[in-house]
Parts: C-alpha cells; structure tokens; sequence
C-alpha cells in the first residue's frame, strides 16, 4: 500500500534516513592515546571546545595539509601552532599522529612501518614501561604526559611556539641550556613554514625583546623590563588603564630560567599575539559582532621599519598599499604572494644584464660596448647598509666605471665617497616624504640597455611618478593624524586608538575641530557633514558626518567602525576617526578640496572650481568609482552593499581623483533603511526597482545605482528634470534610444563642443543601460563593468530595460513616483 508524506514530514524523515546511514562519528575527545591514533577529518577538541587540533590547509589553494591547532568556537579559522612546519602532508587521510612505542607522539604518512616521522615530540629517556598520552588543553597548549597522572608533562607545545604566543605560555630563555624560546612567522599567508622574521628574549642575557631577520639584523627592541613595563613600549605594562588593561603582563628572573608571560583577566576575551607575515609583531583581540580580529597595538609602528620587508629589489612605501614597489626594470618574483601583502622574495630583473651575460664579471674588466648596461637615478631612497666603499673613485664618473668594471655591481651611489652595492638590493625605503633621517640619498640602479631605452618605458615612469604622488599624499595625511593622535594622549583627553590610525574621540573633541559646528557643507540620507581641522602644526583639514538615526548601541558600533575604518582602498574615503556618546554619532573623515561631484556635473561653470569636466577627467572618474564599488562588494572580508550611490556620494580630491563616501554607512544604520532613502531629495531616482518592491537588497542594488549615477556623468545633466510645461524629462530612457539608433553623441553634455571619445562614450552608455535592468541576475557584477569599461571585455548592445520605456512617458513618470513620500 502506497503511504504518502507531507511536506513538513519529508524533510525531517530524510535526514533521520541520512544520519542512520551514515558512518557513526565518536565524539570528540581531548585526547590521543596508544591505539587510537588521530586522522584524516577527526581532531581533538579541548574539555571545554577553546581550540580544537586537527589537519588543515592554510589556504582554499593549497594543496598540502598540516596538523595544527586553531580556535574552535569562533567563526574565523585562525591556526595558533602547527606541528609539521616543514614537512606538509599531500593527503590527511594517509597521515596519523599517534603514540610510539617509544612513548613520543608521532605524525606518520604513507607507509608507516618504513617512513620516517614527519614530525616527533623527540623526548629522549622515557622508560620503556611508561604509558603516555597526548591531550590538548583549553590554554591551547599541546601536551605529552604521562598516562595515569596527566598533570606530569613530557613535554608541551608551549615550550616550541609557531608565529603566535597565546595566554599562559612562557616566551624566554633557558639559563643552564642557553636555549631561546621564539616566534617565528610564517614563511608566506598560504605557508607555515619558518620564515625569516623572529620575536625572542635578548640571548645577550638582558630583559628585553628583540625582533631580527633572518637571525642576524635586530631591527626593533622593546627596552629592558622595568618591573612595571618595557622602557621602550610605555603602553605594555604589568597594570595598565589603557586598552591594554586586559592583560596582565610580567617577568620572571629564576636561577634555571628568565622568561615573560601574560594572562587575560577575563576568559571570555579572545587574543592572541603574533609575529605576522609582514615581521611586525601584532596584539590582536577576537570581536564577534564584527567576525573580525581587531588589531589595536603593534611594533614597529612604521611598516617600513621592518628590515627587508620587500625583499630584493623593491622599495617600502609607508602607508600605501601595497606597501612595497618594484625597481624600475624589476618585477615581483612571486606575484599572488606579492597580491596577499608577502613580498619577502622581492623582485627579479625584467631584462638580465648584457654584460654579465656574455661573461664580463672580471674585475676591473673595461666596458665593451656603449649600450651595454647603464644606470638608471633613483632618489629619495633610503639606501642599503651593506655596501662597500672604493676610495679610488674620486669622482661620480669614476665611481659608475668601478660598477661597470665588476659584474657582480648592481648599484652606486656617490656622495664624495663611491659605495657599491652586491646582488639584491634590500631594506629600500622611499623617503621623498618621510623624516627617516641618516643613511637617505640617491641610488643608480644598473639596468640592461634595453630598459632604459625602450619607447614603452615613457608609460612606466608617469605611472610611477603618479604613484609617488599618491605615496606622499597617503604619507602626509597618516602623519598628520598620527601627531593629532599623539598630542590627544598627552593631554590625557578620553580617546583612544581603536585600529591602526582610527581614533575615538569625545563629544567636546568634535565641537573643537568643527567651530562648534558652524560651517556646513552639506547633507545627505544619513546625516548633516561640517568642515572641521584637526589641531596639529598644519591644522589638517576634515569632513565630520553627524549620523541621524543610528540605533545600535555603543559597543556594537564601536565594532561595526572599527572594521569599516580598516577598508582601505585608492578610490574609497578614509575614515581617520569617530566619537560615540550616548546617542551622539559622528564620524571623522579626511577633506576633499573639490567636494562632490553633483557639483561640476550640475553646478554653475562661472562658479569659481567648478569648470566643467572634461570626457577624459569624467570616464576617469566613472572608472574610479567602479573600481570602489568591486572593492566593496569582492573584495573585502564581507560584501559592503554602498545602498545609496549618487553624485553628492562622490567625492573628488585636489586631482579630481574618485573618493566613494559613505561606504559601509548602511552598515551602521542597518539594512532596512529604504524609507530614509526615499525620502531624501536627489536619491529616489537611484533605487533599484527591488528598493521600491521590499525585494531583499543585493549588491546588484549599487549596479543599478551606479547606472543611473554613469548616465548623468555622459550628459552632465540630472536623470529626472521638469519641462517648463511642467512635465518631466526622464533622460536614461533617451539614451537607451539614442545607443540603439547608433546616436550616442547627442547624449554627451552639450558644454564640451562635441570634444569626446564617441567609443568610450557608447561604450558607457551600452554599460549604463546594463546595469539599469530590471532583473537583478541580467545586471553585471561591479568587476565586469570595471573590465568593461577598461576595454577588456566587449559590451555586446543591451535590451531597452522595461522600466526606461515605461519611464519614458512623462506621464509614466509622474504615476510611479506618486506614491513615494514627498521631499
């Protein structure tokens, strides 16, 4: 007899099914013992679920596989040790890690009778009628004990640190064995083997921290211990009122061992402290509304601080990302490690040099042939300490001989005194706008001729004269802040640093830097913006956002800006601070000089700063903000939905580069802000139809945007503008008909006398047209109009969207906004 099943009923009766099926899985345990060896997914798991131990990938592209131990109860997969640095296994259910009969814990793979250990706890002595057991604690700490008192350790992970140093772990010396516990960073983000940076206790026997590359240069310390805190990091001390009062710090002087600990005061607080990638070391707190670690405390402060951040051939730029260039005639040896912020490797040659390659590395041999190689000049560089002094060369002429004489020469500089350098170029730094002070000067880089002379090279350079530009913009303004930052502390005002540069402020801060409020520059869906300085020696300028109609609470949205205030990106605005009291919200952002964009596109050109913007400066700036846009919505951590483009959300600096504002705000005000949106002036005609409907909101939302904005960049008119017989004019629905009659350059604003590149221009319009369908899955994503517009993709001619054809009609027009709520 046939039994029938409802809906609710099937569901819930297929997934008994499945669960009878399938294999049972033992719960888990904390650890491992003889005879049950622990493989491929299984993992143990501390008494009370803090971390969890296990074989991972370090990254969805890699194919090796390591046993380490990771934080189990937040959502963000985060490894703390790794026992097989060196030795990664290619399938974990292959490899086992299991007690030996020599009573060591043991990682084993492929046949484990004739392989030898990838990895071993290495205990020598242990008698040969002891039984062991290795469990993992809820400190994070792996143990090898002994089996029937587990308090007796054999040895722990504690004492064999990875990258990070977790609460209740001890990093120090061995006084009667001279060893050294150390952090060691990862060799790449996707790498966990040894690399070349290093956290240890000075071997030297003094109390303080050292940071070194490659086991041999110091480049940071952290003073000695004073009882109270390090003489060089006032902030970490034993008892702090700082943000660092979580933690307990202190040291410990004993006749067997010297060694530094900390503890955290509440064990519901997430944190770890680690040597990361890029050789800084970094305190980093785990805050779960945010699904973020929150960095508020690393050393050295200044990245390029870190010696040989970039590896061969490149130089560190402070404060811009990436942090690293390439030399001219060089690039990145490994570009995805390069685009994951590890420039460790440096650069390579683009073009070896001629002359070593025909075997010219006698020294002192004479130079063959003119074209050969040559030097290219290189300023404002800090230059490298490793050279080597010819007192011979009297002269700059005679000091490029003595390069070119020696094959192994890569570069000189010539100050009164001719240096050499050997091989790779490290610990370059740009110091065209930074203090470095010291060993700072002009380097010549041999090139091969070819480099130096080659008619593409004209491109390079502009780009790179640009990009230093943009590297001394970035710098002042980071250093600017930076002293506003530090003379606040000084004066002990209630702020603190919440995320690199980000500052917290108070209330009575903001009536300071804004004159109480008196000069307003405009407003928008979220709120009232005013002009403001910060009181530094230059009195830097800024835009303070008073937000209306927040409804989280402090802490929430301290969380929610500090992770907005960590996005960076050349076409988003950077937000430098905020304030939070009580209902009070502001936000502290840097100053445009050129304001936004409604007002070249629809301001008066007679207006003085307001000429009107020439095609190339406006396709610039629609690609900007595209650019901005793909930023947010694939490339950050989580997809930022802008929820209200528009001209006056565009924001233009002193070389009308795009600036994306407002970013992240729908964030803090919450998603369900469609009535705001529509009932501020100028915003109704960007909705995407699914605003109007109650749909849910994608990021397809900010496409549609984005269209109607890319239509008003190509007229330099509004969308929607009243008739003088008082109907309206609905100008996307006119150029969707202008493209499909092959007529695109009647759309472009009148006031640049037809001066336009009519392929970019139908190029826009074919984009704009795309991106304002009325079907969310028909809009393309914000990355394919970015390459579209850049002519790496074609844009085949769009359907007339129903929406511009209804729209059309004026009468149209007027019905379907009738029942939005007035301005």
């Amino acid at each position: 007899m046939a039994t029938r099943f409802s809906a609710a009923v099937l569901p819930l009766l297929l997934g008994f099914l499945l669960l009878q099926g399938a294999p049972s899985r033992a719960a888990d345990t904390d650890t491992v013992v003889i005879g049950r060896p622990l493989s491929g997914r299984q993992r143990l798991v501390s008494k009370r679920g803090k971390f969890a131990l296990g074989f991972f990938q370090p990254a969805e592209s890699s194919q090796n596989w390591y046993l380490g131990i990771w934080y189990n109860q937040i959502s963000k997969h985060t490894t703390v040790w790794v026992a097989n640095r060196d030795a990664p296994v290619s399938d974990p259910a292959s490899a086992q890690l299991s007690i030996s009969s020599d009573g060591n814990m043991v990682l084993l793979h492929g046949d484990r009778a004739k392989s030898p250990a990838l990895w071993s706890t290495g205990v020598a002595g242990i008698a040969p009628s002891s039984s062991t057991v290795g469990v993992l604690l809820d400190t994070g700490n792996l143990v090898l004990a002994d089996a029937s008192n587990t308090s007796v350790v054999l040895w722990q992970s504690f004492d064999h640190f990875g990258d990070t140093w977790l609460p209740g772990g001890r990093l120090g010396r061995n006084k009667r064995t001279g060893e050294v516990t150390r952090l060691f960073a990862w060799k790449g983000y996707d790498d966990p083997a040894p690399g070349v940076f290093a956290l240890e206790l000075d071997p030297n026997g003094t109390s303080q921290y050292l940071l070194n590359w490659n086991g041999s240069m110091e480049y940071w310390t952290s003073g000695n211990w004073t009882g109270d805190g390090f003489t060089g990091v006032p902030e970490l001390k034993a008892y702090s009122s700082s943000p660092m009062s979580m933690y307990k710090f202190g040291y410990v002087d004993g006749k067997d061992e010297s060694y530094f600990f900390y503890d955290v005061k509440d064990e519901a607080v997430v944190t770890r402290f680690l040597v990361d990638v890029t050789g800084q070391i970094k305190f980093l707190t785990w805050v779960e509304s945010a699904g973020a670690w929150i960095l508020f405390w690393t050393q050295p402060k200044a990245q390029c601080d870190v010696y040989a951040l970039c590896g061969a051939f490149a130089a560190c730029v402070e404060n811009e990302l990436p942090s690293c260039r390439c030399l001219r005639g060089f690039r990145e040896r490994r570009p995805l490690a390069w685009l994951q912020g590890n420039h460790a490797e440096g650069c390579v040659r683009d073009t070896a040099l001629q002359q070593c390659a025909r075997g010219g590395g006698v020294q002192g041999a004479t130079r063959e042939a003119k074209n050969d190689d040559g030097f290219y000049a290189m300023p404002n560089l800090r230059l490298p300490s490793d050279a080597q002094g010819v007192v011979a060369a009297a002269s700059a002429h005679d000091c490029e001989l003595a390069c070119l004489g020696d094959c192994f020469c890569t570069a000189y500089s010539h100050n009164g005194s001719c240096w050499l350098w050997h091989g790779g170029l490290i610990n370059l730094q740009d110091t065209s706008s930074t203090a470095t002070g010291g060993n700072s000067g002009t380097i010549m880089v041999r090139l091969a001729a070819s480099e130096l002379t080659s008619p593409g090279r004209t491109k390079t350079v502009i780009i790179a004269l640009v990009a230093v530009a943009a590297a001394v913009a970035a710098v002042t303004v980071a250093v600017l802040v930076s002293a506003f930052v530090l003379r606040r502390r000084r004066v002990k005002a209630q702020r603190r640093v919440v995320e690199g540069s980000l500052m917290a402020l108070t209330y009575r801060d903001m009536q300071s830097v804004t004159n109480n409020f008196s000069d307003k520059l405009g407003g928008g869906s979220f709120g009232s913006v005013f002009k403001g300085s910060l009181p530094d020696a230059t009195a830097t300028l800024v835009a303070v956002k008073k937000l209306e109609g927040v409804r989280q609470g402090e802490k929430q949205f301290r969380a929610e800006v500090s992770t907005i205030g960590t996005i960076q990106h050349v076409n988003l605005i950077r937000l430098l601070g905020f304030c939070s009291e009580g209902t009070r919200r502001l936000l502290v952002y840097e100053h445009m000089p050129n304001g936004s964009l409604d007002r070249h596109l629809f301001g008066s050109s007679s207006s003085p700063g307001h000429g009107v913007l020439s095609w190339e400066t406006r396709y610039q700036i629609a690609l900007g903000i595209a650019r901005g846009l793909d930023y947010l919505h694939d490339k950050c951590r989580d997809c930022i939905i802008h929820c209200d483009i528009k001209p006056e959300n565009i924001l233009l600096d002193d070389a009308f580069a795009v600036k994306v504002a407002d970013f992240g705000l729908a964030k803090l005000m919450g998603r369900d802000i469609s009535r705001v949106l529509t009932t501020m002036r100028g915003t109704v005609g960007y909705l995407a139809p699914e605003w109007i409907t109650g749909t849910a909101i994608t990021a397809k939302a900010d496409v549609f945007s984005y269209g109607m904005l890319l239509f008003e960049i190509v007229s330099g008119r509004r969308n929607v503008e009243q008739r003088p017989d008082g109907t309206v004019d609905f100008f996307p629905s006119t150029a969707a008909s202008r493209l499909l009659d092959g007529d695109v350059k009647s759309t472009v604003d009148r006031r640049l006398d037809g001066h336009a590149d009519i392929g970019e221009v139908e190029r826009a319009c074919k984009v704009a047209c795309w991106c304002v369908q009325d079907e969310e899955g028909a809009r393309p994503s914000m990355g394919t109009v970015v390459q579209a517009l850049e002519g790496l993709v074609d844009v085949t001619m769009p359907p007339v969207p129903r929406m511009l054809k209804v729209l059309g009609d004026p009468a149209n027009y007027v019905k379907f906004f009738s029942g939005l709520p007035s301005t």
